[in-house]
């Protein structure tokens, strides 16, 4: 865990092993309108596409599907008095944020992220 702390800002740590929450549009990552890959800043692994990207309004940067299913973990999260699917990292279990059921087609699912618990990495997909 200490390697992981070094690595990580105060607010990423706290978000991705702490299962915190960055401020709504406080993310460097919220406004990327470029093409490449969305991916676990704990490990590295590649999480979204941008082509999955889509603008949801809610102040954090927002996904209809994972570049894989094997690349995300969904849990239930009962915290704060709701019932939500809370989304991790499939390779390190890095807190990523929630998925819920209201997001654009074809899935219908809106994978709202913390920008701090990703990093991007711009590139022709």
């Amino acid at each position: 865990m200490k390697d992981i702390k070094e690595k990580l800002s105060d607010q990423a740590f706290h978000v991705t092993q702490e299962q915190g929450t960055e401020p709504p549009f406080s993310g460097d990552l919220l406004n990327i309108k470029e093409e490449g890959i969305f991916k676990c800043i704990c490990c590295d692994e590649n999480l979204f596409l941008s082509s999955a990207k889509f603008e949801s309004g809610t102040g954090w940067p927002s996904f209809w599907e994972p570049i894989k299913d094997e690349a995300i973990k969904k849990i239930q999260d009962n915290s704060h008095g709701m019932i939500r699917v809370e989304v991790q990292c499939g390779k390190c279990s890095a807190h990523l944020g929630h998925v819920f059921n209201d997001g654009p087609k074809p899935s219908g699912l809106r994978f709202c992220m913390n920008s701090v618990a990703m990093s991007f990495t711009a590139e022709k997909i």
